[in-house]
């Protein structure tokens, strides 16, 4: 759908010219990076900025490729075909964002090949149709590089079909620029939550499977600016979200306390 409204999003380096570019010469666009970093919000604001409408397709491994394309149903007495999401997107030239695409069924990945390459278009066989992809459509996926190692990576024959963008966690005062942008928290906040996510990643020897990311950090700033006591907001919004591990909860907690 086309957005009415810009979402807030603070450039990092120098992606939006590349999707730009990936946008104009027809190319797939992969953006690789951990949960929380802002994939989603870039697609969403550079969608935006050139006009696109978006669709957005959440991968796993319960979703078929006839999910995406499309299917037959009942209507009545009659049967008529339903186009799925990606195939609307081709249609109507929008950019079709498939988010952790690395966790999409076999089937879904050879469904897109076709549109990675310069044929961009796919092939109903249950219809015999072949859709063509719009002059406009744009095709991005993310996925989070080395996630659960040997399951869910994408393999390289899929990677190699795309231009990929590597995002990471904002330096320390553009993460503040950011958590302040989406929360509108004072400074001095967003400051001491920056420092904690920072040195919660730094934790290695904790084991845990997932870091803070700035998504987190800002769900917490979102609750204290609404009145929440800073201490409870980071507690539910960042260390119960990392784990279940009441010894790990106890020392995060303990850090927690010594910095906000």
């Amino acid at each position: 759908m086309l957005q009415t409204k810009a979402p807030f999003y603070k450039k990092i380096g120098n992606e939006i010219e590349v999707f730009e570019h990936a946008f104009k010469n027809k190319l797939p666009l992969l953006l690789k990076g951990p949960t929380g970093t802002g994939k989603s919000r870039f697609v969403e604001y550079v969608s935006y900025k050139l006009g696109l409408p978006l669709i957005t397709i959440s991968c796993h491994e319960e979703t078929s490729s006839t999910d995406l394309i499309g299917r037959y149903i009942i209507k009545g007495t009659e049967t008529i075909w339903i186009d799925g999401p990606l195939t609307r997107a081709l249609k109507e030239g929008a950019v079709l964002y498939m988010d952790e695409i690395a966790e999409a069924r076999p089937d879904v990945i050879v469904a897109i090949h076709p549109l990675t390459d310069h044929r961009r278009e796919i092939f109903i066989d249950k219809t015999g149709e072949t859709v063509k992809a719009h002059s406009n459509f744009m095709f991005v996926a993310s996925f989070n590089p080395g996630y659960q190692k040997g399951f869910k990576e994408l393999k390289l024959s899929t990677r190699q079909r795309f231009v990929s963008v590597s995002f990471n966690y904002p330096e320390p005062k553009l993460e503040e620029e950011i958590i302040i942008g989406e929360s509108e928290v004072e400074p001095n906040v967003a400051k001491k939550l920056v420092k904690l996510g920072n040195k919660i990643r730094n934790l290695n020897d904790l084991g845990l499977t997932e870091t803070v990311s700035t998504r987190l950090l800002v769900d917490a700033a979102k609750l204290i600016k609404s009145g929440l006591k800073s201490r409870l907001a980071v507690e539910v919004a960042i260390i119960e979200s990392l784990t279940d591990d009441t010894d790990i909860i106890d020392s995060l907690n303990d850090l927690a306390s010594l910095i906000i």
